[in-house]
């Protein structure tokens, strides 16, 4: 009889201790869910935990996919609100406001919305990660690398990348028709960021085994650590923060920052100073580091390591896709190669029958092409913001408080029918003057907008035209049994990237 009595009180107690965890465990999944309710911001039903990001965190879709869904749902509004897992975001839909937010009120929103510990990612303290008073001393250091005059001075190092690139294209085409074209615009980035921002002669497109190339691939490998960590991040901050999950492989960054230290080394024993990105850090370096001349804010090594790192990334992959999907899309609108080509001959004939500066500068259907490639195909779907002030939406009884996470889509944007017709069809007219005009300016996000647009752009710019022109003026860019269209991307974090490749016969043009 104590027995059974002693029985039912522990079950009972084991059934109340459930009970009381699980609500808990509901309340602390939930309790963030009532902030577009009460800001009466128009909104999607979010699911215990997980808010808006269930497909997403389950990789049953990609995030494109997800936050298109969420901008398709409001047409008719400025801004809507949903849920990444328990965090609150608010979503901008609105050209106009959109301006504001980057532009003529960039002093409420100046930070981005991605807080990351520099001590489980490389990444954190390079330009992009920053945020500040710390990011603005870091922009004005940093811009000088990129200006036209020292892109001109790294020209003849693009060209003679380019020119090993044709080779490496013409050996490989009298053995096959199929080409990843993909593979072979990531050895000419890589080997032009190498050279132009580390002074390193990377080889990649004679050495098969090159082990810049082969961690730089690492870098965009989606690992389930990855996954985990972000997902814990959006779920509890302060958790994340004290685990101090590594987001990215430990051997990866251990390679790239002993190789940048060793760069950075070797230049100041033997006294070597170079025009490119790596001496403008140097600089930096030489001011904020060692000499410590600014008292406002304390600079570190792993300062300049990280934007060392962040140069080599965001110069290689990204623009290596982009050149593969523009070879993509010319293969499948044979008219739009055809004038291109044309285009690319009379400027050349224009500029002596070299493929100079001031050609490039005069390249204007390439831009049109470029642009268009990256509205089809933008390597970055969202712009992220955070407020570092309150804010009054114009016009509106929103207020964005303090901390509030912010993303505009530039995804749905570029591929809403509101602002682009038939947004599918890969049309470079849309970027004539004419056209342009037509459009809203905040609908036109290529490479963000205002004080914190990409600061390689025209760096960017430069490898894809040039890149380009080497091809389209020797090549005929053709789909072969393995391409595919349309192109499978992979569900990766807000990045655009093919899943297999990009597969075309590039097929010598004789003369």
């Amino acid at each position: 009889m104590i027995s059974w009595m002693f029985n039912c009180l522990f079950d009972s107690f084991t059934l109340i201790c459930t009970t009381v965890i699980g609500l808990l465990f509901y309340y602390y999944s939930t309790s963030t869910y009532d902030k577009w309710r009460k800001s009466n911001v128009p909104h999607t039903k979010p699911v215990p935990l997980f808010g808006n990001s269930f497909r997403t965190t389950l990789r049953l879709e990609s995030i494109n996919d997800t936050f298109d869904k969420i901008y398709k749902q409001f047409p008719d509004e400025k801004f809507c609100g949903f849920y990444q897992m328990r965090t609150p975001t608010l979503m901008i839909r609105d050209p106009e406001l959109i301006m504001k937010l980057l532009i003529k009120d960039f002093s409420h929103f100046t930070d981005h919305e991605l807080p990351i510990d520099p001590s489980v990612n490389i990444l954190a303290s390079s330009l992009f990660f920053t945020n500040g008073q710390k990011w603005k001393i870091m922009r004005q250091k940093m811009s000088p690398g990129f200006t036209s005059g020292k892109l001109k001075l790294m020209y003849s190092q693009i060209k003679e990348c380019s020119k090993e690139m044709i080779n490496y294209i013409e050996r490989k085409s009298k053995t096959t028709d199929e080409l990843d074209v993909c593979d072979i615009m990531n050895r000419y980035t890589t080997d032009i960021v190498g050279t132009c921002a580390f002074g390193l002669k990377l080889n990649s497109m004679t050495d098969e085994d090159n082990e810049f190339r082969k961690y730089s691939k690492l870098i965009f490998k989606t690992t389930f650590r990855a996954i985990f960590a972000n997902m814990l991040t959006l779920i509890s901050p302060k958790i994340s923060n004290i685990l101090k999950i590594k987001t990215g492989s430990p051997e990866v960054m251990e390679y790239f920052t002993s190789s940048f230290q060793s760069v950075i080394e070797y230049r100041e024993k033997n006294n070597i100073v170079r025009n490119d990105v790596a001496q403008t850090l140097m600089d930096f370096r030489k001011e904020f580091v060692l000499n410590n001349t600014n008292s406002e804010e304390k600079f570190t090594e792993m300062d300049i390591i990280s934007n060392l790192f962040l140069m080599f990334i965001g110069g290689s992959e990204p623009v290596s896709d982009t050149l593969g999907f523009s070879l993509h899309e010319l293969a499948m609108n044979k008219y739009v190669q055809d004038k291109l080509r044309k285009h690319i001959k009379e400027k050349r004939e224009k500029h002596g029958g070299e493929f100079t500066n001031g050609y490039l500068m005069d390249l204007h259907y390439a831009d049109m092409v470029l642009s268009e490639t990256l509205r089809k195909y933008n390597g970055s779907i969202t712009l992220l913001r955070i407020a570092t002030k309150t804010y009054h939406v114009p016009d509106s009884t929103l207020v964005i408080e303090k901390g509030q996470k912010i993303i505009i889509p530039t995804y749905s944007i570029h591929r809403d029918p509101k602002y682009y017709t038939n947004p599918d069809v890969f049309d470079p007219e849309r970027y004539s003057l004419e056209e342009k005009l037509k459009r809203p300016s905040g609908s036109d996000l290529l490479f963000g907008d205002g004080p914190r647009f990409c600061i390689g752009k025209r760096l960017a710019e430069l490898e894809v035209k040039l890149g380009l022109s080497e091809i389209i003026s020797k090549f005929e860019v053709l789909p072969c049994e393995k391409t595919e269209n349309p192109i499978q991307l992979v569900n990766s974090e807000g990045l655009s990237r093919p899943k297999n490749g990009i597969w075309l016969n590039l097929k010598p043009i004789v003369v």
